[in-house]
């Protein structure tokens, strides 16, 4: 069977073993009587998938604009040109104009950095934030104490709590204050000789309210300890939207000697670790040992040098976004779906950040609304799982399906009405991009 032209012709992009396997799952289909035999080739044609790796596309109108469980921050077209570039040989170590190889990899990446924060002397990059850390505590702080609040003794999910990241290195943590308030005595007191640096952690993904208190940037800064802020969700610069979202620019305006954060948040940009701050302190960090084992490669150096020097990433277009001209796309969308008998309503609804971002801050949105019944459908349908339309998350709230256009891109309407269009067909039906 596998000489059949539609799967001979998959196994040059898919390989010759994928592609038996599903030639193989066709003919038990058979075997256990779902598919007549002469179907087996026609089957195996219709369950090909699009590429070799397993990981696929989705389409994100859940409102979160930085989801987790989607990947994050979705890159730009410019960071994405920039992967395709950097997929082959390239020269990433190599000086073209002396045929010697280069100096610091990532060079161009590191000054787009610069200038995105002109208050950063020095930068790095490694490959997520919690890389960033371990290797400051490593070398500023293994066999040492690290002063952070009790209030920024984070977890992030999973498990993953930034406690036992920091002991791992081999430090110690010499925790001040209480939960809800911290004051920049508390962090004096503490100060010793054994005192590696101090930590202010941005709680990215909840908010203490009430009676509280925390020390602020320029007061621990005064303390003449190193200071090192991890900004989290990667904003380089303060957003109007996000008033009380931390920045790196002001963060090292304020007095922070170091400032870590994520590339793949609202940054907008690739999974990475950034470090910003004074040139001295950034240089050692990035020639101890362990910057080796953490170092990025070509492609997320590429992408995120393009997601700094490029146009807005979907991200920040999605913050930017006008409530109107969203009223107006579910509009359209809505009076599209009509025109093919399905029934559908347009509803206000608030997005947020998401991603470890701007906890509890609410972006004024607007949806296409239709019944929960469809959510299954939409992710995991016959259309889907053919490849003929993209999968669609989305949320169900009081018993409808809301599709959040603020984290859905507008050149994403198109494919956002066929695929539910596809959901809403009998099986097996043929669906293109619709027209909006």
């Amino acid at each position: 069977m596998l000489a059949d032209p539609r799967l001979a012709a998959a196994q040059r992009w898919l390989g010759r073993d994928l592609v038996k396997a599903v030639a193989v799952r066709a003919q038990q289909r058979a075997r256990d009587g779902e598919i007549s035999p002469e179907q087996v080739a026609d089957a195996a044609a219709a369950e090909l998938p699009k590429s070799a790796a397993s990981i696929t596309p989705v389409l994100n109108a859940t409102g979160i604009l930085v989801h987790t469980n989607l990947g994050r921050a979705p890159l730009s077209a410019a960071a994405r040109d920039a992967l395709a570039a950097a997929a082959g040989t390239c020269d990433i170590e190599l000086d073209l104009a002396t045929g010697l190889r280069a100096g610091q990899r990532g060079q161009g990446v590191l000054a787009a950095l610069r200038r995105a924060v002109p208050g950063a002397q020095g930068a790095g990059v490694v490959n997520n934030n919690a890389a960033a850390l371990v290797l400051t505590a490593t070398v500023l702080a293994a066999g040492r104490e690290i002063i952070i609040s009790r209030g920024e003794l984070i977890e992030i999910g999973a498990r993953f709590r930034l406690p036992d990241l920091l002991t791992s290195t081999g430090a110690g943590l010499r925790e001040v204050g209480t939960t809800n308030r911290t004051c920049a005595g508390d962090y004096r007191d503490a100060i010793s000789d054994r005192t590696g640096f101090i930590l202010k952690v941005h709680p990215s993904n909840y908010r203490v309210e009430g009676f509280t208190e925390a020390a602020s940037v320029a007061e621990l800064a005064a303390l003449d300890v190193p200071l090192v802020h991890d900004i989290g969700s990667g904003l380089l610069a303060p957003h109007p939207l996000l008033p009380d979202e931390p920045d790196a620019a002001s963060s090292l305006a304020a007095g922070a000697n170091l400032v870590t954060a994520s590339g793949d948040k609202l940054l907008g940009g690739p999974q990475a670790g950034l470090l910003l701050g004074d040139e001295p302190l950034v240089r050692r960090l990035l020639r101890h040992p362990l910057a080796r084992a953490l170092r990025v490669d070509k492609l997320t150096l590429a992408a995120l040098e393009a997601t700094l020097n490029g146009p807005p990433p979907p991200v920040a277009r999605a913050l930017a976004a006008d409530p109107e001209a969203l009223r107006d796309r579910a509009g359209q969308l809505v009076a599209a779906l009509a025109a093919h008998g399905i029934g559908a309503s347009v509803a206000g609804t608030e997005a947020a950040v998401g991603g470890g971002g701007a906890p509890g801050v609410t972006l004024a949105s607007f949806a296409v609304v239709l019944s929960a019944d469809l959510a299954e459908p939409l992710r995991t349908g016959p259309a889907v799982r053919q490849g003929k339309v993209l999968p669609v998350a989305a949320r169900v709230t009081g018993g409808q399906l809301l599709l959040d256009l603020r984290s859905v891109d507008p050149d994403d309407d198109g494919r956002l009405l066929a695929a539910v269009l596809a959901a809403t067909a009998g099986p097996g039906m043929t669906m293109t991009p619709g027209t909006i």
